[in-house]
C-alpha cells in the first residue's frame, strides 16, 4: 500500500530560533510554530484556536532561520512528520513526540519583521533559491549528520532577494 508524508503549514514563530551544531558540524534549529484557525459557530460567534507545532530545520535552512527569523516571524514550511520515542527516566513510561522536519522554507513579511520573503528548498547542497512553479514531492529524509558543501557564514549574497 502506498503512503505519503507531507505537511504544509503557515504560521508564526513562538520563540527566537537558536542554531546549534552536531558533533560532525551540521547545523540544526528547533522552532515552535503557532498555526491559527478561525471559524464561526452556528450562532455567528467567531472563534479562534491555536495549534502549536514543533519544527526542526537542518543544514543551510537551520542557518538561514537563525539569521533571518525571530519570535513572531511568519513562515511557510513544507516538510514531513517525524516521531521520536524515549523512556521517561522518572516514570519509566514510554513518551512520544511528533515534529515536522522541514524541506522547504519561505520567509514571509519584510526585513523589519524579522524575515526577508525568500523561498528556500533543501537540496544536497543545502538551501537554494526555489525556482517557483511546480510542487516538490521529494520524500527523502534529511541527512542531519552530513555537513553540506558551501557551509559557512551566511552573507547577503546568499539570500536571493
Amino acid at each position: 500500500m502506498a503512503s505519503f508524508n507531507k505537511v504544509i503549514l503557515l504560521g508564526n514563530l513562538t520563540r527566537d530560533p537558536e542554531v546549534r551544531y552536531t558533533p560532525k558540524g551540521s547545523a540544526v534549529c528547533d522552532l515552535g510554530l503557532a498555526v491559527n484557525r478561525v471559524y464561526t459557530l452556528d450562532n455567528g460567534e467567531k472563534r479562534e484556536e491555536v495549534t502549536y507545532v514543533d519544527v526542526t530545520l537542518w543544514s543551510r535552512l537551520a542557518e538561514i532561520a537563525g539569521e533571518y527569523l525571530k519570535k513572531g516571524s511568519q513562515v511557510y514550511i513544507e516538510g514531513s512528520l517525524k516521531t521520536h520515542s524515549w523512556d521517561d527516566k522518572t516514570s519509566g513510561q514510554k513518551k512520544y513526540m511528533t515534529e515536522i522536519w522541514v524541506n522547504d522554507l519561505v520567509l514571509l513579511g519584510g526585513r523589519g519583521e524579522g524575515s526577508g520573503g525568500g523561498d528556500f528548498k533543501e537540496s544536497s547542497r543545502g538551501a537554494s533559491a526555489s525556482s517557483g512553479g511546480g510542487n516538490n514531492f521529494d520524500q527523502r529524509t534529511p541527512e542531519p549528520e552530513h555537513a553540506t558543501a558551501g557551509s559557512g557564514p551566511i552573507t547577503d549574497e546568499d539570500i536571493p532577494f
